[in-house]
């Protein structure tokens, strides 16, 4: 079941990223907006789209979710990859979004500390040239 949803959330959420959905949308508000004197601009016709709109954005929400957990997992995975690939890169990064709050403050502060030292050493190598 799991892989048929994000077969049909990958279609979906690249569907109405597109021109078309956008265009379809665009024109089921002008006809919305046209057909307002025909109903006196009652409240039921102000219902309509308000009840629309909020479905739909309630709906897309969890697509673009869906889809954004989709793509920074695999932004994570790529950068595991070179992290593991890169010789002297600090390993412990691998799966960093993966830590606790308290173990990712740590961890960055010593990434902070190497990055400070390894600054000075340019730094130092500059000056002695």
């Amino acid at each position: 079941m799991s892989r048929f949803f994000d077969h049909f959330a990958a279609h979906v959420t690249r569907w109405a990223g597109s021109p078309v959905a956008f265009g379809l949308a665009l024109i089921a508000v002008v006809l919305w907006g046209i057909s307002g004197p025909a109903f006196g601009y009652s409240e039921t016709w102000q219902l309509v789209i308000n009840t629309g709109t909020t479905i739909v954005t309630f709906l897309m929400v969890f697509l673009i979710q869906q889809s954004q957990n989709k793509d920074s997992e695999a932004l994570h995975l790529k950068l595991d990859e070179l992290l593991i690939a890169l010789e002297g890169a600090d390993e412990r990064l691998v799966d960093a979004e993966r830590l606790d709050e308290d173990k990712l403050l740590a961890l960055a502060a010593a990434c902070t500390a190497r990055a400070r030292t390894q600054r000075r050493k340019r730094a130092r190598s500059r000056r002695q040239r």
